[in-house]
């Protein structure tokens, strides 16, 4: 037999259950996974939520009950958490796991730093609490040309444009995620507002409102990080099985992490400060070298980010897309368990 391929497996976020992962979860994992699904379900249950079960299993897809915090938090973790169960471990050695924004609640859970059963209690937790904040949301919008290389200043012109509306009175804006490829600026109405009036061209489509999303790591998600803190308690956490890399690029290993200090980061820095994905990914990368990249369900709407990430640090070689689509036919980095011919690739 082979050996093992290496493996960083990162965890998606908000906005990845969408109309086509309908039924996903009862279609790829209800036989195997029947008793983790049944506990998620009493863990909606005892809250007199719709259970993962009835969400995933409707009749047809709803932007105003599945695109909403309490909903497609779960839904999403689940996907995510089964998917990683589901890895073919004679294939593949998870060297260590990384998450976007919210993903982070989902690699507590792989790198078994929390119990796949609690990882969905803080999951479904935070679906709630995020939607306790101040009045805001988050636009996305695009720095890279359509070879995925950036587009020389456009990066620093929007930072200086987010700061001077910052400073005005009555207005927030800051940066929420940063997905190398793309910026996601969160602020308060007034701050939101100044930016789509102000902002400079960018290429590719134009700035956009994320439905459903509010100012995600800015100081205004307060509510959010109180109620987290006093519902999750520092004893869901222990240390990690598998390195876990945070939106710092902060490095949580099995020896040396402080359980305290995850919670108070996890229900603190997390939510209130900027998630740097593209840093988490690249330290990644550099630190564990994996031979690939999983990324598991819903969807597959994180590849591009991950790829300009790697583009951003010319990872073996990749400097555009031409490169990166080239190496995915050829010899693939990235592995795409919401993609039907890559999936099998992971789960044998």
């Amino acid at each position: 037999m082979s050996a093992r391929q290496t493996a960083l497996v990162v965890a998606p976020g908000r906005g990845t259950y969408g109309k086509s992962e309908l039924g996903s979860i009862a279609r790829l994992h209800g036989a195997r996974f029947a008793g983790l699904i049944a506990n998620f379900d009493a863990q909606r249950g005892e809250r007199s939520q719709p259970t993962v079960t009835e969400l995933d299993g409707a009749d047809r897809f709803s932007v105003a009950t599945h695109m909403r915090g309490d909903v497609a938090a779960p839904l999403i973790y689940a996907a995510t958490a089964l998917d990683y169960l589901s890895i073919d471990r004679e294939r593949f050695d998870v060297v260590a796991v990384a998450g976007n924004s919210m993903g982070w609640y989902s690699a507590l859970a792989l790198g078994g730093a929390v119990s796949i059963e609690d990882g969905f209690r803080i999951s479904n937790a935070m679906g709630l609490n995020s939607q306790t904040h101040g009045p805001g949301g988050q636009i996305l919008l695009q720095v890279v040309d359509e070879d995925w290389r950036p587009v020389p200043g456009l990066r620093d012109a929007l930072f200086a444009l987010v700061a001077d509306i910052a400073a005005r009175p009555g207005h927030a804006l800051a940066l929420s995620i940063d997905l190398a490829g793309m910026l996601v600026l969160a602020g308060n109405e007034e701050g939101l507002a100044a930016l789509l009036a102000e902002v400079p061209p960018t290429p590719g489509r134009d700035p956009l409102r994320l439905a459903g999303h509010g100012p995600f790591h800015t100081p205004l998600m307060f509510g959010s990080s109180d109620k987290a803190k006093a519902e999750l308690p520092p004893s869901l956490f222990g240390a990690p099985d598998v390195p876990m890399v945070d939106g710092r690029g902060h490095i949580w290993r099995r020896f040396s992490s402080d359980p305290q200090r995850m919670w108070d980061y996890t229900f603190g820095h997390q939510i209130l400060a900027p998630y740097d994905f593209a840093r988490s990914v690249q330290v990644a990368v550099m630190e564990f070298a994996p031979d690939v990249i999983i990324l598991p369900g819903p969807g597959d709407t994180l590849g591009g980010a991950i790829a300009q990430s790697l583009i951003g640090i010319e990872w073996q070689g990749l400097s555009g897309k031409q490169d990166f689509m080239a190496r995915q036919g050829t010899d693939p980095i990235l592995l795409s368990m919401g993609r039907p011919e890559q999936r099998t690739l992971v789960t044998g």
